[in-house]
């Protein structure tokens, strides 16, 4: 059987390498002010085999930036930090997209900067606990709820933070509209409660995510956008409900005039209800640009799902954690790495840039 996995892949403009795609992962190795540092330009160095690096989720604001540790892209500061990433990254063939990730009221103060709020579609606050540096696990206070004029005040913040990435580098941007974060607490009605145009109705919930589509492609380009989605996702206290079905076919019909790709991911291997099989197939119709899929793949999962076309790339999450060389591993069979879980979001290089690459296995 012919292998579509390592073959070469058109994303836009861009020629990738492969059609393997490193999932974003938030890794918390920012300072505590939320810039970048050197052990995070040798991480994404590298994983450049990649066919595409999606980066961890960096916050467009300071009112975004609620985890601790989590870079931002809306200083001067951080645009530098980032521009060395994206050299490193394209030294050695590489391509990379920013993923924004405003985590809207998924937060909390301490870990922000001072002056930031924690904002929300609505106010209410999430259940369970929050990780701090300083005061160990709070729970999730209730944050305040934007303005119909902050709404729009805060798409233009997307605005902003891409080309800020462009600036420092960026092949592109992913709107990170998953996971249980700002763009999805505007999908959802459990985080939804408005009544303005932002609120209410299928149209309305989803009226956020897409103007916040179409305000950065016509900056950037829709070339240069793609944007992710958690159809079934609980992640942050949000639960699955059979009536978001309708919301995630009626956006992908609406972003195919906005981005290059939708981003599709599946938690079903860490615990969610799985995506039915009908959704990823009324997206795949609904949508005409690149899908990518993510959920639990291997390469053998991975080039299966290419041939019977169900994406167009598949991207892997964990598995390039704790292997720099995973294209060379998956091309040459070669065993795995394991991922050390206990420094998954700790600070400094241990369980971060410190995995062997299989020269050094079999030396």
């Amino acid at each position: 059987m012919a292998t579509q996995l390592f073959e070469t892949a058109r994303l836009g403009n861009l020629t990738l390498s492969n059609h393997l795609v490193m999932a974003p992962m938030t890794r918390n190795r920012a300072t505590v002010n939320h810039e970048v540092t050197d052990i995070m330009v040798t991480y994404y160095a590298q994983r450049a085999s990649a066919g595409l690096i999606i980066t961890e989720g960096i916050a467009p604001s300071i009112n975004g930036n609620g985890y601790a540790r989590v870079p931002g892209l809306y200083t001067k500061e951080q645009v530098a930090g980032w521009k060395k990433v994206t050299n490193a990254v394209h030294e050695k063939g590489g391509r990379i997209f920013a993923q924004l990730m405003h985590t809207g009221r998924i937060g909390h103060e301490v870990n922000m900067h001072n002056g930031a709020e924690l904002l929300a579609p609505s106010a209410v606050a999430a259940s369970g606990q929050i990780y701090t540096d300083t005061h160990g696990m709070q729970d999730h206070p209730t944050p305040r709820a934007y303005t119909t004029d902050e709404v729009k005040a805060v798409i233009q913040e997307f605005v902003t933070a891409a080309k800020n990435a462009i600036e420092a580098g960026f092949d592109g941007v992913e709107l990170h509209g998953a996971n249980g974060y700002l763009i999805e607490q505007f999908l959802r009605s459990n985080t939804n409660h408005r009544t303005d145009e932002y609120g209410g109705s299928t149209e309305n919930n989803a009226r956020f995510a897409l103007e916040v589509a179409e305000a950065v492609s016509a900056v950037i380009g829709k070339e240069k956008l793609g944007i992710r989605l958690s159809p079934y996702g609980v992640f942050n206290d949000m639960p699955y409900d059979p009536a978001y079905d309708a919301m995630y076919r009626y956006l992908a019909e609406q972003l195919n005039d906005q981005v290059i790709y939708v981003h599709l991911v599946d938690h079903a291997s860490m615990g969610a209800p799985a995506v039915a099989p009908q959704i990823v197939e009324a997206i795949r119709e609904k949508y005409e640009g690149i899908l990518i899929l993510s959920g639990g793949y291997n390469a053998e999962t991975a080039e299966e799902a290419l041939q019977r076309g169900k994406g167009d790339l598949i991207a892997i999450g964990r598995p390039f954690i704790a292997n720099p060389d995973l294209v060379e591993r998956y091309t040459s069979g070669a065993e795995l790495n394991q991922p050390d879980f206990a420094t998954f979001y700790t600070p400094g290089e241990k369980g971060y840039t410190d995995y062997p690459v299989l020269a050094e296995v079999t030396a």
